[in-house]
C-alpha cells in the first residue's frame, strides 16, 4: 500500500484527488493539508510514501515547504503545477529543489482526459514512491557527514602528499579532452521523461563549450514548459541549449529541447545536419516522442548516431533505438541507481540494446569518451 499525503489550499481539490487516488486499490491517502505548515507537519506525522505538493498557498507556500521536507524528511513529492509559462518557472525550481515530477491542476476536463490522467498518476506514484528509501539514505549520510568532527591527520596537512587518484564513490570521472576532428558521432539524441530535468541538466551542465556535435532532447514536457526548461539550462552550460523551433540546420555545441506537443527529427539533407519539428505521428503516445528522435537519428546518421536514453516511465525509445542500433548506431542506458524511474533505461538493456550503462554522474564523461573512440 502506498501511502499519499495531498496538499492543496482548495478543499475540492483535496477531496477530488483523494476520490480519483483511492480508486487504485494500492493507494491510500492517510492525510491532507491545507497549506505548507500543515504539510510539514502530516509529513512528520503520517510519514507518507508520496506528497502531491500545490504551490500556491496561504500561510506558507508549496516552494517554502518543499525545502523544509527534503532538508527534515525528504521522501517524493510531485508539484501540481498549472500548464502555464508561469506554472513552468515554479515547476522547474521545484524540481532544483528536489520534487521528483509534477501534475497538471485538477480541471473539470472530459472523461477520456480525467481517466488518462487517473492511469497516469497512479502508475506515477507507484513509481515514485520506490524511491523513498533512497532519498532517506542520500539524506542520512549527508546528514553524518556534516555532523562529523574535522579531521586534523597528516592527510588533511597542507604538507601531506596528494591523494590518490582513486575517486570516492559517486564522484563524476573527469571527461576526456576531444582531438579536433577526432569524433566518432555526427550527433548525439536523448530521450528522456520522468526526473528529466535534473538528469538533462546534469549531462549538459558537464559538456565542455566547444563539445563537437549538436545534441536533440525529446523530454516529455508540456507545451508551456520546453521553453522555459531550454532558457533556464541555456544561463547554466557552457553549451548553448535552445527550444527547437521550424526547419533549422544543426550546429555543434548546441542542445535543442523538443517543443511539447511535438517531435523533433534529426535528418540529412545534402549532407546538412538539420532538425525538423513537426506534429506528426499525430498518434504517438507521447508528444514528444523518443522513438521519433531516435529512429531519424538511425536513419540519418547509421552508425554515426549516439542514442542515450535517460529515466523515465514506460519504454518510449525503445522501438526507435532497434532502429538505430539496426543501422549502426550506439546507445547508453541511464543506470537502475541513478534513475527516478527506471522504466525506458530498463527497457533498452533488457532487449539488450544498451553498449554501455551508466550512472547519471558519469553520463557527460562517457558521451565524451563515446565520442573519443
Amino acid at each position: 500500500m502506498v501511502k499519499v499525503l495531498v496538499v492543496d489550499d482548495s478543499m475540492f481539490v483535496r477531496r477530488s484527488l483523494t476520490a480519483l487516488l483511492e480508486r487504485d486499490k494500492e493507494i491510500q491517502v492517510v492525510a491532507t493539508a491545507a497549506n505548507g505548515e500543515e504539510a510539514i507537519a502530516m509529513v512528520k506525522k503520517f510519514d507518507p510514501d508520496v506528497v502531491t505538493m500545490d504551490v500556491e498557498m496561504p500561510r506558507m507556500d508549496g516552494l517554502t515547504a518543499l525545502r523544509h521536507i527534503m532538508a527534515e524528511k525528504p521522501c517524493p513529492v510531485i508539484m501540481v503545477s498549472s500548464l502555464t509559462s508561469d506554472g513552468a518557472e515554479v515547476t522547474l525550481k521545484a524540481l532544483d529543489l528536489g520534487a521528483l515530477d509534477f501534475m497538471p491542476k485538477l480541471s473539470s476536463g472530459s472523461l477520456p482526459d480525467m481517466a488518462r490522467l487517473e492511469t497516469e498518476l497512479s502508475a506515477k506514484i507507484k513509481a515514485l514512491a520506490r524511491r523513498k528509501a533512497f532519498m532517506r539514505l542520500v539524506h542520512s549520510r549527508k546528514t553524518a557527514v556534516a555532523s562529523a568532527p574535522a579531521r586534523t591527520s597528516a592527510a588533511s596537512s597542507p604538507l601531506s602528499p596528494a591523494p590518490s587518484a582513486s575517486r570516492p564513490l559517486g564522484t563524476p570521472r573527469p571527461a576526456p579532452v576531444l582531438r579536433p576532428g577526432a569524433c566518432a558521432f555526427d550527433a548525439v539524441a536523448i530521450g528522456v521523461s520522468t526526473g528529466g530535468p535534473p538528469a538533462v541538466q546534469k549531462v549538459l551542465s558537464a559538456l565542455p563549450e566547444n563539445f563537437p556535435v549538436p545534441i536533440l532532447i525529446a523530454q516529455h514536457m508540456p507545451a508551456a514548459f520546453t521553453g522555459p526548461f531550454a532558457r533556464r539550462l541555456d544561463g547554466q552550460c557552457a553549451i548553448s541549449v535552445k527550444e527547437a523551433d521550424g526547419i533549422e540546420r544543426l550546429k555543434p555545441a548546441t542542445a535543442y529541447i523538443c517543443p511539447g506537443g511535438k517531435h523533433l527529427r534529426l535528418e540529412n539533407r545534402g549532407g546538412l545536419l538539420t532538425g525538423v519539428v513537426t506534429e506528426d505521428p499525430k498518434d504517438a503516445l507521447y508528444k514528444p516522442s523518443a522513438n521519433v528522435l531516435m529512429e531519424t537519428a538511425g536513419i540519418a546518421l547509421g552508425r554515426r548516431a549516439l542514442g542515450v536514453i535517460l529515466t523515465g516511465m514506460g519504454s518510449d525509445g525503445l522501438e526507435g533505438t532497434k532502429v538505430l542500433k539496426e543501422k549502426g548506431g550506439k546507445a547508453v542506458a541511464q543506470s537502475e541507481a541513478s534513475c527516478v524511474v527506471y522504466g525506458m533505461p530498463k527497457a533498452i538493456v533488457d532487449a539488450k540494446l544498451a553498449d554501455e550503462i551508466v550512472d547519471i554522474d558519469n553520463m557527460a564523461a562517457t558521451i565524451m569518451e563515446m565520442l573519443a573512440k
